[in-house]
């Protein structure tokens, strides 16, 4: 069984691509909704609630792999839980900074992630690796993620032309943003609010099929890859079991 967790809903974006690219596999997804949002705590926090919710996943439910489903809660524990579980393969989430770096075209990227992903020592890391490659405009997006857990459309909206608004001009044009990293895997729900925003020839990056290809090549190197048989999901939550329940009716299909 393959244990996924994310402080909400963002991370079924995550279970949709694992599922598509593993289908024979079981999956428990873990929504630490009665803990989130994750992006606006501090360090310890966060490992607090990553070291609870894997526990669950390990200890209780028998997760032979886990994936964290969170840029934040990645950019924060992971490194902690790789101590916690040293046998157990971990896979964690990052901006896809990379690829935007090698595919912008007017050297110009937007980053739109939780204030804590922007200033953690793990992401600062990763931009120090790209410099010269690319011009990274980061926008911390300060309660999207509620929005996003709350379906309050109108506030997803607002937030969203804010953000893309103080980030500068998008567009294929020079010196414009021609590319867009989506730093949080909530704001993948955000998507047909943005691309209006930013314009159709924006080139938007996520990480669900990066992070599932990941999981596989991790599977067969441990001799985990299951190739029959079609797996089930089972969902966990500190929050509403319903609400999550029709959430991941909705996420996906």
């Amino acid at each position: 069984m393959i244990g996924v967790f994310d402080s909400g809903v963002g991370g079924l974006s995550i279970l949709k691509a694992l599922r598509r690219e593993l289908p024979a596999h079981d999956f428990t997804y873990f929504a630490d909704t009665g803990y989130a949002p994750y992006g606006g705590q501090g360090d310890a926090y966060i490992i607090d609630r990553s070291r609870a919710v894997a526990r669950t996943l390990v200890e209780d439910h028998g997760a032979q792999v886990l994936v964290i489903a969170c840029n934040t809660a990645t950019a924060a524990a992971v490194h902690v839980l790789r101590q916690d579980y040293p046998q157990l393969p971990i896979i964690g989430v990052e901006p896809a900074l990379k690829p935007a770096a090698a595919l912008t075209r007017t050297g110009r990227v937007g980053v739109m992630a939780t204030r804590f992903t922007v200033g953690s020592a793990k992401f600062l890391s990763l931009l120090d690796t790209l410099k010269g490659q690319a011009e990274f405009v980061l926008q911390p997006c300060d309660g999207l993620v509620d929005a996003i857990e709350a379906h309050d459309g109108a506030r997803i909206a607002q937030l969203c032309e804010q953000y893309t608004r103080a980030m500068g001009s998008f567009g294929t044009a020079p010196g414009r943003i021609d590319t867009l990293v989506l730093g949080c895997t909530h704001y993948i729900f955000a998507k047909d609010v943005l691309v209006p925003l930013v314009g159709a020839g924006v080139t938007i990056l996520e990480t669900g099929e990066p992070v599932a290809r990941q999981t596989r090549r991790i599977l067969e190197s441990s001799s985990l890859l299951r190739c029959e048989g079609r797996g089930r999901v089972y969902l966990l939550t500190t929050g509403s079991s319903p609400a999550l329940q029709g959430e991941s009716q909705r996420r996906l299909c």
